[in-house]
């Protein structure tokens, strides 16, 4: 995968960089902690402008993030609700699950997903409680955009300063990635073996 990511970079410049970081919205184990290192060691390197590499990146995080939100705000909550009961164990979830989920979204929304958009694996998934929770549009945006520019500015800066090692903050962001989707994981078996109807319960 590496080498398809540097690739498209190298030939298409910030279009490519845009076009990766939609990707890595929509389809998350496509790394954004390779994608815009490299776009930052180009830029090191004279090839791409530092600023352009930023919000090539920045655009393409925000464009991924939309259409996750827009898909579980056009879904809706009551549709949600019942898509869930009939996947009943599948989902692992029920109406009680999604309504409190809902309730803390809404008290503390602003900082989910400011601070999930800083977490790897995580930020693609908070764009959808936030859009069956109906957060506004443009406070998602807004909110997303600060997020997603200090993540994005972090990374490339690292591939700015470390030049051809730019590879070495993969090795350390990828560790992160992978302990959250296999947290995820285990929640999930957990939940899966001991789910219970509510009418089941008590």
């Amino acid at each position: 995968m590496s080498d398809w990511i540097i690739s498209t970079i190298t030939e298409w410049g910030y279009v490519g960089i845009f076009m990766l970081m939609v990707a890595e919205n929509v389809f998350p184990p496509i790394p954004s902690e390779l994608i815009m290192p490299f776009a930052g060691f180009a830029a090191a390197n004279g090839q791409l402008n530092g600023l352009g590499v930023l919000l090539a990146g920045s655009a393409g995080s925000l464009f991924g993030t939309m259409l996750w939100y827009f898909a579980a705000r056009l879904l809706g909550l009551k549709r949600f609700h019942a898509l869930c009961n009939k996947l009943g164990r599948v989902a692992t979830i029920t109406e009680r699950d999604i309504d409190m989920a809902v309730d803390w979204f809404a008290r503390y929304g602003v900082w989910a997903v400011l601070i999930g958009r800083l977490i790897p694996a995580i930020r693609t998934l908070i764009s959808v409680p936030a859009g069956l929770a109906a957060m506004p549009f443009w406070k998602f945006l807004g909110i997303s955009a600060i997020g997603t520019l200090a993540w994005t500015a972090i990374l490339t800066g690292a591939g700015y300063v470390l030049h051809e090692g730019y590879h070495i903050v993969e090795a350390w962001v990828d560790p992160v990635s992978t302990g959250v989707v296999v947290l995820a994981v285990v929640i999930y078996i957990y939940r899966f073996v001991t789910w219970k109807p509510i009418k089941d319960i008590g």
